[in-house]
């Protein structure tokens, strides 16, 4: 088997993270052929840790002259929004990393678009529907007909219940969570180890239990 040449967006600690989750899924299935990091704030060459060296920024990933596919270990929904947006790149694919320890209660009834990432211990009840360009960090957890839009990032221990329906460039902090029928919509930002009782407003702070609108 041809092992498909991939690179991370973003070095930090996520993207170490996220070539772990490389490195597992080729233990189980030999699929990736890690190359390195891009990232617009390290130089180029610079080794991360023994994982591969920074190739470049988002220029010189608009000047890829073959195909790669591309992971993004981004932390900020707008910025995440921004990079994808940005490269124009024909030979560039967006592939979803899962880990391995992922759990899907019935994939049958699962959705997922391109570009996501989800790391060790998430969970996706029944009839869970995954737009494109989100990062779920370790042991999220979405119930039953939650549906989720684009570019949203859910830190550790986030907690989604059931038929919630959120849209698109939301953060959820660390441990927060979000009671069962909730619409949250766009820009919305859930601070850590908040409990969502209520429908938020697009591109508003919430944070505390009960969650309570942030006047910055």
């Amino acid at each position: 088997m041809i092992k498909k040449k991939i690179a991370i967006y973003g070095a930090g600690g996520f993207g170490k993270e996220v070539a772990c989750i490389l490195n597992l899924i080729n233990e189980k299935t030999p699929t990736w052929d890690f190359v390195g990091f891009f990232d617009d704030g390290k130089e180029k060459g610079l080794q991360i840790s023994h994982f591969g060296k920074i190739l470049g920024n988002l220029q010189d990933l608009n000047d890829w002259p073959e195909k790669l596919s591309v992971a993004f270990a981004v932390g900020s929904p707008a910025i995440l929004y921004k990079l994808v947006n940005s490269i124009k790149n024909p030979n560039i694919n967006f592939p979803n990393i899962i880990h391995p320890e992922a759990f899907f209660a019935d994939k049958a009834s699962f959705s997922i678009g391109q570009g996501n990432v989800i790391v060790r211990g998430c969970s996706f009840s029944c009839d869970v529907s995954i737009g494109s360009f989100n990062q779920f960090n370790s042991i999220s957890a979405l119930a039953h007909d939650v549906k989720v839009g684009d570019f949203n990032v859910f830190m550790p221990l986030s907690r989604i219940s059931g038929e919630t329906t959120i849209g698109n460039q939301n953060f959820f902090g660390i441990g927060s969570v979000v009671l069962q029928c909730i619409k949250i919509g766009n820009n919305t930002r859930i601070g850590a180890g908040s409990l969502v009782m209520r429908n938020t407003q697009d591109g508003q702070h919430y944070f505390g239990m009960p969650a309570k609108k942030l006047n910055l």
